[in-house]
């Protein structure tokens, strides 16, 4: 089985990352960092949520805000092991506005694609933030089976905040030339 199983705040991860099969027990807190540890040759690998809410809390200097002043940075664990980042940037035609997770997307294409395991997305204060409807759909398409998301109400699967997702699955299959 693929994607994120068990009940409540404790969730496992089941899947293949590179070819490795992992459990992951991600653990919301201060303190908390990871979920289970990565032995050598376990196969397992581990979610450092701390690290990820310095990197999307790095990543809000860098936002470029002038016109709402809400700085926005997010981070992602990478299925080969990348922390990426994104940042909002502003646009005085507001509807050109690039939320943090579509810069972060950028990135993680530059860096030669993959999935994304794990998300963070806070404000200027550290404050978690759930992603907007449009960024939720961006996401889902970088998503590995089940990824995990830390927002203000806690931990969800892309799954959980974007069910019956549309995605490259829903379009229709392109009719040959010939």
């Amino acid at each position: 089985m693929r994607g994120w199983g068990g009940l409540g705040g404790g969730r496992e991860y089941r899947g293949s990352l590179d070819g490795m099969s992992e459990s992951v027990t991600p653990q919301a807190g201060a303190g908390a960092g990871a979920g289970a540890g990565a032995g050598a040759g376990s196969g397992l690998i581990s979610i450092d949520w701390d690290a990820l809410r310095v990197a999307a809390l790095a990543a809000t200097t860098h936002a470029y805000a002038p016109y709402s002043g809400l700085a926005v940075g997010c981070a992602a664990l990478v299925t080969d092991g990348r922390v990426i980042s994104g940042c909002n940037v502003e646009n005085a035609s507001y509807g050109v506005t690039l939320c943090a997770e579509c810069t972060m997307i950028g990135e993680l294409h530059m860096g030669g694609g993959g999935q994304l395991v794990a998300f963070v997305c806070v404000d200027g204060s550290g404050i978690s933030l759930t992603p907007c409807g449009r960024c939720r759909q961006v996401l889902y398409e970088a998503a590995a089976p089940g990824m995990l998301l830390e927002t203000g109400a806690g931990f969800r699967t892309i799954d959980e905040l974007l069910p019956e997702a549309f995605g490259p699955a829903s379009l229709p299959t392109p009719l040959d030339d010939a």
